[in-house]
């Protein structure tokens, strides 16, 4: 049986090598573009369903994780999903995400799609961010002198965790965190309550600004006319929120761009989590610099599990 079977793959074999000889140039071509379009959309099928590669960009989870670090991300566990982009042209995609085995919890690691800068209903370009989820829907997060707290008690801190609980606020922050008009600081923020699923809120001119954008990311159109607001031109006072929410922080709180200045992270495009660092290196290094860039890799790194 063994023999039989192999001797047909040895037939098949030799049969494809003669008609590999007898094609034209332009057949060649078009045999190798098959087979790398093939390989590519396997890739990114493998990429939305399971494990994901993910190269840390900033310094804001230091020193959890570096910047630098390469990580393998488990998209199964909170739902694997069709491709969301195009890699190396950063071009989003509609995608259908499937159910996880779990939601994401208060304490973990988690990469997600960025929803856009504070007053942007959508982002720049498409990108990935990594925080840790601090609270999740029906959650009151609050920082006071730069200590976390949630639901009023306070926050354990992660292991690896930096921050000065003697910093002081920058100018014009007040009027650059999330959400517009509360004039919170990086440490001094809140109370916020994180959005859930089927939560009303309550709306007039006084909280405007604060929902504008929340609303226009849920997908609906919100304006105020003579002191009324329309929602999808319909005069409203209150709105019904269409999905649940998460908060997230930087482990180095003090230099972490995160929910405190762009808002909540829908529960939806949080994409998975962090197992094991597989390389590590400085990325602000030409490849021009080989040898500096090789020195540079942290062999320590290599192999650290993330949590």
């Amino acid at each position: 049986m063994i023999k039989s079977l192999w001797d047909k793959y040895k037939k098949r074999r030799q049969a494809r090598k003669e008609k590999e000889k007898n094609m034209t140039p332009l057949e060649t071509v078009v045999s190798w573009v098959k087979t790398i379009v093939g390989a590519f959309i396997v890739v990114l099928f493998i990429n939305g369903l399971a494990i994901a590669s993910f190269v840390v960009p900033t310094g804001s989870m230091e020193n959890t994780v570096m910047t630098g670090d390469f990580l393998f991300v488990n998209k199964f566990v909170y739902g694997p999903s069709t491709p969301q982009y195009i890699p190396f042209l950063d071009i989003a995609l509609p995608y259908y995400k499937f159910p996880g085995i779990q939601k994401p919890e208060k304490g973990d690691v988690i990469v997600f799609v960025y929803p856009g800068d504070r007053d942007r209903v959508e982002p720049r370009q498409f990108q990935y961010f990594l925080k840790r989820c601090v609270g999740t829907a029906g959650d009151t997060i609050e920082v006071r002198h730069n200590m976390l707290y949630v639901n009023g008690k306070k926050a354990d801190v992660p292991e690896h965790a930096r921050y000065n609980p003697d910093l002081q606020s920058m100018p014009g922050e007040r009027n650059s965190l999330f959400p517009r008009g509360k004039n919170f600081t990086r440490a001094e923020y809140g109370p916020v309550v994180v959005p859930k699923e089927g939560d009303i809120i309550a709306l007039d001119q006084s909280n405007y600004l604060e929902w504008e954008t929340f609303i226009r990311r849920e997908g609906h159109d919100i304006k105020i006319r003579g002191g009324k607001i329309f929602i999808d031109d319909k005069e409203m006072n209150k709105y019904t929120v269409q999905r649940n929410y998460c908060f997230g922080m930087g482990d180095n709180r003090d230099n972490s761009s995160d929910s405190r200045y762009w808002g909540f992270i829908p529960e939806e495009d949080i994409v998975g989590s962090p197992i094991v660092v597989y390389w590590s290196w400085a990325t602000n290094m030409p490849i021009s610099g080989l040898l500096d860039k090789i020195k540079s890799i942290r062999w320590d790194r290599i192999g650290t599990l993330i949590n």
